[in-house]
């Protein structure tokens, strides 16, 4: 179940290491029991430094019988007096009284949990997001929450911006929207926070393959300036030659071939139309230019640099060819 579909429940387990994606849920739940009684009584307990009975305390019944919300949190480092009372407090929960489980994730704790889901308790998974589709897919949904779009270029450019960590990512996303009105579009993104865009080698090997050796060299030689290793750089053209023969196998054979390349839909899009400029024949010298490059940022060329600008060179003219 999903952060934003949570309901309220007797207990409820959320669990993964996705700190903001668990907030967004405890605060889900909170605001919910506070709709159903606004008196309600919450109560937060730390996992890790739980003594024996605290459970039973903060669930028993009220003197003025408003309903209770308990919070524990650290149940991954929770005491073994808390894995004990919770499996017990499971197996009876109290009517008037809901109880979540913070679990970051990890084995500690794993028969607590198991006790939970078998007793068919919900479970919110709040999982990592460590790529850049579901960076994408969690982007657009802040901005669709708020009634507002952003196109397809300005979600991608928003990533590479501020996606390395999802808080900034959110926190970005409430930033246009307070800002900005009507469809966002890629110039926007670019003013707030194109400084912000690392040359990275996907961005250098975006330009690369799209034909652009100016952009292509300057963004090169930015990232190396500015410390990053060839190796990875390779590594980035590499990869995104190999996306481009994938969708070249499948090219024709329908959308069912394509779902099972495990792409996200925007990058076979992308990739689909960025193929009408290559042939067969262009892109195997792109690969040919990467291999070589790949073997002397390893070892195989005093000039690393040299060899890697010169592999981001033939992949751009092979591109500019326009098969």
């Amino acid at each position: 179940m999903a952060w934003d579909e949570a309901e309220l429940a007797p207990v409820v387990l959320v669990t993964g290491p996705e700190a903001l994606l668990a907030e967004r849920t405890v605060d889900r739940l909170i605001g919910l029991a506070r709709e159903r009684d606004a008196a309600v009584e919450v109560t937060r307990i730390d996992g890790s430094a739980y003594a024996a009975g605290e459970l039973v305390l903060a669930t028993s019944p009220s003197l003025f019988a408003e309903d209770r919300l308990i919070v524990v949190e650290n149940v991954e480092k929770g005491t073994d007096e808390l894995i004990t009372d919770a499996i017990r407090y499971v197996g009876a929960p109290e009517s008037d009284v809901v109880l979540i489980l913070r679990h970051g994730g990890g084995q500690r704790g794993k028969k607590l949990l198991d006790t939970v889901k078998q007793a068919g308790c919900p479970v919110i998974a709040c999982e990592a997001m460590k790529r850049d589709a579901d960076k994408a897919t969690f982007a657009t949904q802040e901005l669709r929450r708020a009634g507002r779009r952003m196109d397809a270029r300005a979600v991608r450019a928003l990533v590479d911006a501020v996606g390395s960590d999802l808080r900034e990512l959110a926190a970005a996303c409430g930033q246009l929207i307070a800002d900005t009105t009507g469809v966002i579009g890629v110039e926007v993104v670019e003013r707030y926070y194109g400084g912000r865009i690392e040359a990275t080698g996907f961005r250098v090997a975006d330009a690369a393959v799209a034909g652009s050796s100016g952009e292509a060299v300057s963004l090169l030689r930015h990232a190396l300036a500015t410390g990053v290793d060839p190796v990875p750089l390779v590594a980035a053209l590499a990869a995104r030659l190999r996306m481009l023969a994938k969708v070249s196998t499948v090219r024709g054979r329908g959308a069912g071939a394509e779902r099972d390349l495990g792409l996200a839909p925007w990058q076979i899009d992308r990739t689909r139309k960025e193929l009408a400029h290559w042939t067969p024949e262009t892109l195997a010298e792109a690969i040919t230019a990467v291999a070589q490059a790949d073997a002397e940022v390893k070892g195989a060329s005093r000039d690393p640099q040299f060899a890697v600008e010169r592999a981001v060179l033939r992949i751009a003219r092979a591109a500019a060819q326009r098969g």
